[in-house]
C-alpha cells in the first residue's frame, strides 16, 4: 500500500509515477483512486485527471490483464498496422478499444510509440514488439497465453 510519504514529498513531479504505482496495485485508476491520489500528492484532483487522461499509459477505465497497445502512426499504418489489428481480432475476437470476454486483453490504439524504425510496432506491457506481421502476432499471443 502506497503512503503519503512515497510520493507527497515530490509534489506533482511525482504525479506519474504515483498514478502508475497505483495502476500497478489495483489495474486502473478509478476515480476513487484518483481521489486518494491527489490527497497523497496534495493537488486538486481536477489536476491530477488531467495528468492522468493525457498520460496514455495511465487507464481511468478497466483493463484486461494483457493490454495491447498498437501502434496508430502514420508509419506504423503504411508497413502493416492493419493487418496487425486484422489478425489481433481474428484471434482474439476485439477490437480496438475492447476487452476479452475472460479479460485477459485489451487492445488500444496508441497515436505514436516512438519506434518507427521498428515500425509496425505494439506494446504489451512494457515490452515493445518491432517489425511484426500476422505470423509475429500468432507467435506473439501464443507465448502470451
Amino acid at each position: 500500500m502506497l503512503t503519503g510519504e512515497d510520493f507527497s514529498a515530490r509534489g506533482p513531479a511525482a504525479a506519474i509515477d504515483c498514478l502508475r504505482a497505483l495502476q500497478k496495485e489495483r489495474g486502473y485508476i478509478s476515480d476513487e483512486t484518483l481521489a486518494e491520489a491527489a490527497a497523497i500528492l496534495q493537488m486538486p484532483v481536477a489536476v491530477l485527471d488531467e495528468v492522468a487522461t493525457f498520460y496514455n499509459l495511465i487507464f481511468r477505465e478497466p483493463v484486461g490483464k494483457n493490454v495491447i497497445l498498437l501502434c496508430d502512426s502514420a508509419v506504423c499504418w503504411m508497413l502493416g498496422r492493419e493487418a496487425l489489428q486484422s489478425r489481433i481480432f481474428e484471434r482474439l475476437g476485439i477490437a480496438p478499444g475492447e476487452t476479452t470476454a475472460d479479460g485477459q486483453y485489451t487492445l488500444l490504439p496508441v497515436v505514436c510509440l516512438g519506434a518507427c524504425d521498428r515500425a509496425p510496432v505494439l506494446l504489451v506491457g512494457e515490452t515493445l514488439h518491432g517489425h511484426l506481421d500476422a505470423a509475429g502476432v500468432n507467435k506473439l499471443l501464443d507465448g502470451a497465453a
